[in-house]
């Protein structure tokens, strides 16, 4: 196993720990190739603009090489979308964001259409995890209820 597996074999791990003991209404994983990222970034300039909010290429743009962020915050959002089980076509993928906490730990804020898919999902805050190699970008989300 390489070591871009092994990490997401670990995030995936971190993340079913995460969600023990809690109401979850629903799950979303997703898999990026960061190369194919890194082709769309070269081949369409306003790939960027189009499915990430302002606060992420900003982020993303930090690196010298933004492909690995770009990745796996496209990877949280389709698996979003996966767990709401509407696919690509539920929501402009502008309408998921990925934010970073105060702390750190990465966060969701959701609006337009995809913060009403969740809402009416009983989906009340997300659990995110990611993470990134040079090649792969993993993201696993799960929405959380309200407690009982």
């Amino acid at each position: 196993m390489s070591r871009g597996e092994e990490r997401i074999v670990a995030a995936s791990d971190g993340a079913a720990r995460q969600v023990v003991g809690r109401v979850v209404v629903c799950v979303g994983t997703d898999l990026v190739d960061v190369d194919d990222i890194r082709a769309l970034l070269a081949r369409q300039p306003r790939f960027a603009d189009r499915h990430f909010t302002p606060g992420e290429s900003a982020y993303c743009l930090l690196e010298n090489d933004p492909a690995e962020r770009f990745a796996v915050r496209f990877a949280a959002k389709e698996a979003v979308l996966k767990a709401l089980g509407t696919g690509l076509s539920g929501s402009a993928l502008r309408e998921i964001e990925v934010v970073r906490g105060h702390s750190g730990p990465p966060a969701l804020a959701l609006a337009g259409r995809a913060a009403a898919l969740a809402e009416a999902a009983g989906v009340h805050s997300w659990l995110i995890t990611l993470t990134h190699s040079r090649h792969l970008a993993y993201a696993f989300v799960a929405g959380v209820g309200q407690p009982s």
